[in-house]
C-alpha cells in the first residue's frame, strides 16, 4: 500500500505541480482495517483551479497505470477544486473520477470518459467527514486549511444512500450491508464515524441478542476469519430493524 500511495503523490506532483493543494487519504487505510483483498485505496486529490482535458487525460493514464499495483478493489479517487471544500458545496461537484468499474471505459474511449466524468457526487460528503476525522494529508495543505466541517444533514443524506435500500440488497451484499447499517446508526446514535469493523463492534454492544450471531458472521467474513454462513432471514429482518431505528 506504501509503494502504491508513494508512486500515486509523487506522479501527481509532476503532473498537477503548482495547481495541487493537497492529496488526502481515507477509507480503511486510515481506519484501521485495510485488508488488500476487500478494501480499495480511498484517495482525495484537490487542486486550485479547474483542470484542463489534456491534464485530465495525463493523470488518468498515470492512475491506470499505478493501479496495476493496487489492491484487489483497486484505486478509487476524486479530484475536487479547493472551493468546493471550504465552505462546503452540497452535492459536491467534482472534476475526475476514477474507481477499477470504470477502467474499461476510459481505456476504449478516453476522450469520452474525460468529457462526462464530471458532475457532483454525494459520496463526497461522507468522505470529506472522515478526512476531517480520521484522514491523512499524504502532501499540501493541513486537511483543516482545505475542508469545512461538513453538516450532519448533509452527511447523514449522503451515508443514507448506501444503506436506503437495505432490505433488498442485503441477500446480495450481505457482509457490506449488515456493517454499513451499524456504522449509520452509530452515527444517529452518538455521531461517531467508525469503519466497517467498528461499526460492527459497536453493534455487538448496541443491537438486540437476536442479531448478534449475524454481526459476528460479518466480521468474520470481512477479516477473512473463516468461512460464513448467512441466514438471510434474519438478515432481512436485521435491515428492517436497523432501518426503522436510523429513520426514528
Amino acid at each position: 500500500m506504501e509503494k502504491v500511495i508513494n508512486e500515486f503523490v509523487k506522479k501527481s506532483q509532476e503532473i498537477l505541480e503548482d495547481n495541487l493543494t493537497g492529496i488526502y487519504l481515507h477509507g480503511s487505510a486510515v481506519m484501521g482495517c485495510y485488508n488488500p483483498k476487500k478494501s480499495d485505496l480511498d484517495l482525495i486529490v484537490v487542486v486550485d483551479e479547474p483542470m484542463q482535458d489534456d491534464v485530465k487525460r495525463r493523470f488518468m493514464d498515470m492512475v491506470v497505470e499505478v493501479n496495476k499495483a493496487g489492491p484487489a478493489k483497486g484505486i478509487e479517487m476524486s479530484i475536487v477544486t479547493k472551493n468546493m471544500c471550504k465552505p462546503f458545496v452540497y452535492p459536491t461537484p467534482f472534476e475526475l473520477h476514477f474507481s477499477v468499474a470504470h477502467t474499461g471505459w476510459y481505456k476504449d474511449n478516453p476522450e469520452d470518459y474525460i468529457d462526462k466524468m464530471k458532475g457532483t457526487d454525494k459520496d463526497l460528503a461522507a468522505h470529506f467527514t472522515i478526512i476531517s476525522k480520521r484522514g491523512k494529508c499524504l502532501c499540501g495543505l493541513p486537511i483543516e486549511e482545505v475542508f469545512a466541517p461538513v453538516p450532519k444533514v448533509d452527511y447523514m443524506d449522503s451515508i443514507w444512500e448506501d444503506i436506503a435500500e437495505a432490505k433488498e440488497d442485503i441477500v446480495d451484499n450481505t457482509m457490506y450491508i449488515i456493517l454499513n447499517l451499524a456504522r449509520v446508526l452509530a452515527y444517529k446514535k452518538e455521531e461517531l464515524v467508525l469503519s466497517k469493523k467498528e461499526g460492527g463492534e459497536w453493534a455487538l454492544n448496541n443491537i438486540p441478542e437476536e442479531y448478534q450471531d449475524l454481526i459476528k458472521e460479518a466480521m468474520a467474513e470481512y477479516a477473512d476469519a473463516r468461512e460464513v454462513s448467512y441466514d438471510y432471514e434474519i438478515a432481512k429482518q436485521y435491515a428492517e430493524y436497523m432501518l426503522q431505528a436510523i429513520q426514528k
